[in-house]
């Protein structure tokens, strides 16, 4: 019986996600939106979170994400 090939290329990009609730909601907006027009997302990693502030209090959560996603061969 023959074996599958394993391995493959993958490509990472950044996306950056936001919301007015949390990091949490802001990582999952990053990787539901990219989802859209990126096929086979492999891994999702948070590389980064901040908070813009506007008068002294938090306006929004951002959160980085590294989103990889295999080549088609």
């Amino acid at each position: 019986m023959a074996k599958k090939q394993q391995g493959g290329v993958y490509r990472i990009v950044d996306v950056v996600g936001v919301s007015k609730t949390s990091w949490e909601d802001a990582g999952r907006r990053a990787v539901e939106t990219a989802a859209h027009s990126l096929r086979d997302l492999r891994i999702a990693e948070v590389t980064k979170m901040d908070m813009t502030v506007e008068d002294g209090k938090v306006a929004a959560f951002r959160t980085r994400v590294a989103l990889s996603f295999k080549y088609e061969s």
